[in-house]
């Protein structure tokens, strides 16, 4: 428990905060794929929300065809005003080829169709449907700051369960990658980047105007990528992050095609990409060496909290992890972002339509 305040505005929870919010004007946004049918962590997520009365809920669904009918009747049980945005239908899939927009489907597409559609609200709240400890009092707080002074808010959390630190990613890599940059450069972005207790949340809150100026990440670095593009439209003034207490989702492994070390790629991609953008030129000949020394001080100042709860900690696998991420490190590499809504060759009224059509043909 702490008060300290960081780069960006940071409201902490200090037992019961649950400030008044305009939920009911505002889209919340739960993107799903098929793995999330049915399942007790996006129940409890959907259930939570039937007491918010939230203006809208907005699912951008990922999934094949057979499996969307039940996907819908199981949504349709909730007593929300929910919409059903398929994003991998024939007819968008057509509609954002002919766009120019097809490229590599993943989660951030999925968020980019539905920020399209969420802007048209005051508000928008961002959030994944695997938390098992959902809150009834997570989107008003995420909601609560843009009420007043502030343009875009970010959750951060304890990433702790069973007896162990999580959030492996974020502590191994992202942390120590911005340290090492910060180290080596002066720039107003390190210190933004380097604010957020937990920058790889997925929980986050902006305005509408926001949400039309983001250009999206496809798939891994969508976090990043929105912290990137906060600071070009927000910055640090307009920024809040507030604290949501401990969250508890599922873990990936660090090996394979959805593996942290394929993730690390995309963080990479887009972190790197944001500080070029903001005028930061880093050294590749040496940013990976200096990444793994500035990661050795904090694995061991994990390691050192973890014996300090008395917390179950694997030393040589963080210390293999470190090697694995250092490799994720090089210059970007083509930027296939998704535009602003606000440029993009196509609207949110011909997305919607498109997607409604998709899913009147399967149903």
């Amino acid at each position: 428990m702490d008060y300290t305040q960081e780069r960006v505005a940071t409201l902490h929870d200090y037992g019961d905060a649950n400030p008044d919010a305009p939920v009911d004007r505002a889209t919340v946004v739960v993107p799903m794929t098929e793995r999330e049918y049915a399942g007790l962590a996006a129940e409890g997520v959907l259930s939570t929300l039937e007491d918010l009365s939230p203006g809208r809920v907005l699912v951008p669904l990922r999934a094949p065809a057979e499996r969307v009918p039940a996907f819908c009747e199981w949504l349709e049980g909730f007593d929300l005003p929910l919409e059903v945005l398929w994003c991998t239908g024939p007819r968008l899939s057509s509609l954002l080829e002919d766009a120019g927009l097809a490229g590599e489907a993943g989660k951030g597409r999925d968020v980019w169709l539905a920020l399209g559609v969420a802007a048209s609200s005051e508000y928008v709240v961002l959030h994944d449907a695997d938390a098992e400890s959902y809150s009834e009092r997570d989107v008003p707080k995420l909601l609560a700051p843009l009420d007043g002074d502030f343009e875009f808010v970010k959750g951060y959390y304890a990433r702790v369960e069973s007896g162990r630190l999580y959030g492996r990613l974020f502590r191994l890599f992202y942390e120590p990658l911005v340290a090492a940059l910060a180290d080596a450069h002066d720039a107003e972005i390190l210190d933004y980047l380097g604010a957020f207790r937990y920058a790889l949340a997925g929980e986050c809150a902006m305005t509408g105007d926001v949400a039309r100026s983001l250009r999206v990440q496809r798939r891994w670095g969508l976090e990043v990528g929105t912290l990137g593009e906060a600071y070009r439209l927000a910055g640090p003034a307009e920024t809040a992050q507030v604290d949501l207490g401990f969250y508890e989702h599922d873990h990936r492994a660090v090996s394979g095609p959805t593996g942290l070390g394929d993730m690390s790629e995309g963080v990479a991609d887009a972190l790197l990409r944001a500080v070029e953008e903001a005028g930061v030129d880093p050294d590749y000949d040496t940013l990976p060496e200096r990444y793994a020394q500035a990661a050795a001080a904090f694995e061991r100042g994990y390691a050192a909290d973890a014996a300090f709860n008395g917390f179950e900690h694997d030393v040589a696998g963080e210390h293999e992890q470190v090697a694995t991420y250092r490799e994720a490190i090089s210059p970007p590499g083509e930027d296939t972002r998704l535009p602003a809504w606000a440029d993009a060759p196509l609207t949110p009224a011909d997305v919607r339509e498109a997607a409604a059509a998709d899913l009147d043909a399967v149903r």
